[in-house]
């Protein structure tokens, strides 16, 4: 791998990054991507071939992670790659670039619309004081009026989005953006929506911590697990006291896995069971059902046997008949 050099020796040559780079781009590097970042540009000012077995070996990095991060840098523009090697990224320019170019395509009806919005251009206000210390990156209010269009979110709710993130310590365009798409699919567009949703969620997470607990997953559940969960509860509309059923038959079975629970479920919503005694109802009928089956089977087993020794009996009367003939 080439990069590109540098005139100035090592003892009075500086490594010059954007702060472009800390506002738009830190918050989304892994620490091993970042530490790959830094090396790079900092190797590029001497123009030497490098190996990613060498790279790996002086950054303590295993190989993959060196091969992943690489291709993590590229998806994310920091680096270009050629025929014989990359070359990194000029940020400012690339910034300008993107900031510039929407604004072309930007209609005299909507840069009016945007200067009458105050309350939108208070809420981008906060949000850069609040969460970027006054020093958000340009590219963010692109983002932040995107998805103010895209997502029909107020004021109230975007700036929510923001402190949900930001006290998640995963305040990167990605991540938001998922958040976002989150809402949006719940049908969150304003203050209301968000705080009946967020009791939904809150309510949601109650019923897997119970669950797990009366399972004794401590470790947590898995995320299919989960899903199973959210089905019984946002789909099925079932309570605890429901599922709880569920969970105690788990005690008649030998090693019961999370499938058979949600088999059991299932089949109660398919049978158009909605309340704990109608579930009970019908498990009580189907108990008395195995019964009568049991006995009947016990009957027809017990008049088998009666035959087969009545058989048994003419078939040695018959043999006595004859010898004494």
């Amino acid at each position: 791998m080439k990069l590109e050099q540098n005139d100035k020796p090592l003892l009075f040559s500086e490594t010059i990054i954007p702060d472009i780079f800390f506002s738009e781009y830190l918050s989304a590097l892994p620490g091993d991507y970042l530490k790959i970042y830094l090396y790079i540009i900092f190797l590029s000012k001497y123009g030497k071939d490098i190996k990613l077995n060498d790279l790996s070996k002086k950054l303590n990095i295993p190989l993959k992670s060196i091969n992943d991060g690489l291709k993590f840098l590229e998806e994310n523009k920091l680096i270009t790659k050629k025929t014989n090697g990359y070359i990194i990224t000029d940020l400012q320019e690339f910034t300008l670039h993107n900031l510039y170019t929407p604004n072309l395509t930007m209609s005299k009806e909507k840069l009016e619309q945007n200067s009458k919005n105050k309350s939108r251009s208070k809420a981008i206000e906060h949000i850069n004081n609040m969460y970027f210390q006054g020093i958000m990156g340009p590219s963010w209010y692109n983002d932040i009026d995107l998805w103010f269009r895209k997502f029909g979110f107020d004021e109230q709710v975007m700036i929510a989005l923001f402190d949900y993130c930001y006290k998640r310590s995963a305040l990167h365009k990605n991540y938001v953006q998922t958040v976002a798409e989150a809402w949006s699919s719940n049908n969150v567009k304003t203050w209301n929506d968000l705080d009946k949703y967020s009791e939904k969620q809150e309510n949601l997470s109650k019923f897997k911590k119970t669950i797990a607990k009366k399972l004794g997953k401590y470790n947590g559940l898995t995320q299919y697990e989960e899903a199973y969960i959210e089905n019984w509860v946002l789909n099925f509309r079932y309570n605890m006291d429901i599922i709880e059923i569920a969970l105690k038959r788990t005690t008649f079975k030998q090693n019961p896995t999370f499938e058979y629970i949600n088999n059991t479920i299932t089949d109660w919503h398919d049978r158009n069971l909605k309340t704990p005694e109608e579930v009970n109802a019908f498990l009580e009928q189907r108990k008395k059902q195995d019964k009568n089956t049991k006995n009947l089977k016990e009957q027809v087993n017990k008049a088998n046997y009666d035959q087969r020794k009545y058989d048994n009996l003419d078939f040695l009367y018959a043999n006595s008949n004859k010898k004494e003939d």
